[in-house]
């Protein structure tokens, strides 16, 4: 019984140390993913002179549709929304939407 005690004694200290080394893995690369310089797609999206919901009502204004799929798209450094639009006759067709100035291309 007291090898019994001992042996489980160690399990859980050793099970406090690898939680502990955990913790801290995790904590150390929290801290290197928040020091980290950001992507250029996230830069590029986040410096976007039009946001996703200004072109998808500028393009239902324009086209008179509805838009029933939008995404960003990066191409480079450029980031273009490109859009599913349906009108009321069922035509689908797709709008893409510069998002730096909000030219429809």
């Amino acid at each position: 019984m007291a090898a019994y005690r001992a042996v489980m004694g160690v399990l859980r200290v050793s099970t406090s140390v690898v939680l502990l080394a955990l913790a801290m893995t995790a904590l150390l690369e929290a801290r290197a993913l928040v020091a980290a310089e950001p992507p250029a797609s996230v830069v590029v999206a986040g410096t976007a002179g039009v946001s996703m919901d200004q072109a998808v009502k500028m393009a239902e204004q324009r086209f008179k549709a509805r838009v029933v799929r939008a995404e960003a798209q990066h191409d480079g450094v450029r980031t273009i929304y490109v859009l599913k639009m349906l009108n009321e006759a069922g035509q689908v067709w797709t709008v893409r939407v510069d998002a730096a100035n909000g030219v429809i291309l």
